[in-house]
């Protein structure tokens, strides 16, 4: 894991770890850490250019994020563009991999995603206090042989087959340098439904005086995972409106 000028001397770290001890001085100094709250308040756009390594094969994908709520995955396979979870600002929407055509997601999925519109930009504990969300520190716990700080974040409520949800994710932070080196949260559609969905993170760079992972690993716990690769991270990229648009023909 690359972190620059991040290293904190043992005296110090231990006076760190002694006092924090509740989830808002974790955050605070996940903040401090990775660039600081005002910085990461400017950011308005990201994207993000990455290599998805799957069985041997690596695979070229674009993210883009905007704090209006925006956002688009754009996978490259086989000479053909493929968009993933698109949210134009009213529709969700996805390519089928079967038939390469654009579909939008059910009311409940759009619902959700509604529910908690932005909530992952730039980061789940932006300004989190306004949004309603919930932080609560669970204590330490030894990750892959790394002490960690784990903390409960209770987001907007969800819906379930109809049925209302609580809405809970797990960050697992570095007692040394106070940021997440996992995620884990509930799936709750699809074939994984019910199972401990997980991202690792690690390989911390910085950019434009942010700290930003350039690596993570998305799968489900206990079952490894898909390797990203993140090459590049831009910070307030123009991005043109029409990536978001679902296409009229298909």
């Amino acid at each position: 894991m690359k972190i620059k000028h991040l290293l904190i001397p043992s005296l110090a770290l231990m006076f760190l770890v002694s006092q924090a001890q509740t989830a808002d001085e974790i955050i605070d100094k996940y903040f401090e850490n990775t660039g600081g709250y005002a910085n990461w308040a400017k950011v308005e756009s990201m994207k993000m250019s990455a290599k998805l390594n799957q069985q041997g094969m690596e695979i070229p994908l674009v993210m883009l994020q905007m704090k209006d709520g925006r956002q688009a995955t754009t996978i490259t396979f086989q000479g053909k563009e493929i968009k993933q979870g698109v949210f134009d600002g009213t529709s969700l929407w996805s390519h089928n991999f079967m038939n390469m055509k654009a579909e939008k997601s059910d009311a409940e999925s759009t619902e959700n995603f509604k529910a908690n519109l932005g909530s992952d930009f730039p980061m789940p504990f932006f300004d989190y206090k306004k949004r309603g969300y919930k932080v609560e520190f669970l204590g330490k716990e030894t990750i892959e042989g790394t002490e960690t700080f784990k903390i409960k974040l209770t987001k907007n409520p969800i819906k379930v087959d109809g049925q209302p949800k609580d809405n809970i994710e797990f960050y697992f932070f570095d007692m040394e340098n106070y940021i997440p080196l996992m995620v884990e949260s509930e799936i709750t559609q699809g074939q994984a439904k019910g199972m401990i969905g997980q991202t690792k993170l690690s390989d911390y760079q910085e950019v434009n005086g942010l700290i930003v992972p350039f690596s993570m690993t998305q799968g489900i716990k206990g079952q490894g995972g898909q390797p990203i690769t993140i090459t590049t991270v831009e910070i307030n990229p123009k991005i043109d409106a029409a990536v978001f648009t679902f296409p009229v023909d298909n």
